[in-house]
């Protein structure tokens, strides 16, 4: 039983007749009434009764209607369904992102794409850089977003196997004990001399944070007198907190890191910041939930650099 046959049983018997149906489906009344002749050799019972009248459904063909209806009804909803897969409005995505892109990129990008598309479900987790990277590689997750030290090297080693999209610098600011509410701001770098310091363990595999940080104070002769070291920069801040210690951390717009109870200050001179990227496998399936996101992300970026434009010329 094909599904042609049930809409073409179903169109006569809406019509009240074959001639009427064959005109509202352009086929010919002879090719619609040999289509009906077979669906009921097929089933082995009469469906219709035929008058000079028209055509009025047997107790079978009543049957036969309803369930029509229904199967035809789940095959468009089916349709639609799919049509919508292939839009990119609903589907499935899981983003790993280092827990300081969670503060404020991550949700500005899901807000975006909901606009969008807000039937996607996005699932969210919050690995270490080299976690991130090597969930992806194992197709544990659609996207990666991280923070790196040095994007031209990242790029080099892993453009084979990622498509690395660029998602805009995140600067380093001076996280101080919440008693410190007197410093000045810029706080001044060399103030850290001698200090306990506090940074994450650093990974050969993905240079970030800890590289960035000794970088800035090998440039400027700064020597903290300890280096406290953390599994992330999340389990950094409780150390600052309590007065343990004092950190130099990624802050993606100046202000997330004020929800903590902890006093933030730009650096004098400022140090060169992070650079987030955007991850994804160059080898996938076509997944158009996945293209989108990523079109919403290169849009951000061209509005960004955009509006530094635009400040530059009126500079």
């Amino acid at each position: 039983m094909e599904l042609r046959s049930l809409k073409y049983f179903a169109a006569v018997v809406e019509a009240g007749s074959i001639s009427a149906a064959a005109t509202e489906l352009r086929l010919s009344q002879p090719s619609l009434s040999v289509a009906i002749s077979r669906l009921e050799t097929e089933i082995g019972t009469p469906l219709l009764e035929r008058s000079p009248r028209g055509v009025e459904p047997t107790s079978a063909g009543r049957y036969l209607l309803g369930a029509s209806s229904r199967v035809l009804g789940d095959v468009d909803e089916i349709a639609g369904t799919l049509a919508r897969f292939g839009a990119g409005a609903v589907g499935n995505l899981t983003i790993a992102a280092v827990p300081v892109l969670m503060w404020r990129r991550v949700p500005e990008l899901l807000r975006r794409h909901a606009l969008m598309a807000p039937e996607v479900e996005i699932g969210l987790v919050d690995p270490p850089p080299w976690e991130a990277v090597d969930m992806l590689e194992r197709r544990a997750v659609d996207l990666a977003a991280i923070l790196v030290a040095e994007p031209k090297h990242f790029q080099r080693r892993y453009s084979a196997a990622f498509e690395v999209r660029d998602w805009g610098e995140v600067p380093l600011v001076a996280v101080l004990p919440p008693d410190m509410t007197e410093a000045a701001d810029p706080f001044p770098l060399r103030s850290f001399d001698g200090r306990v310091l506090v940074l994450p363990h650093r990974t050969t595999a993905v240079p970030s944070l800890p590289e960035a940080v000794d970088g800035a104070l090998s440039r400027h002769g700064v020597a903290p007198s300890r280096i406290r070291l953390t599994e992330t920069i999340q389990t950094s801040l409780p150390l600052i907190e309590a007065g343990l210690a004092w950190g130099i951390l990624p802050d993606p717009d100046r202000s997330s890191l004020r929800r903590f109870d902890v006093v933030v200050r730009r650096l004098s001179p400022e140090p060169r910041g992070l650079r987030a990227l955007l991850l994804a496998r160059r080898e996938r399936a076509y997944e158009p939930a996945l293209e989108r996101m990523l079109r919403i992300c290169a849009h951000r970026e061209d509005d960004r650099d955009r509006i530094a434009d635009e400040t530059t010329d009126r500079v």
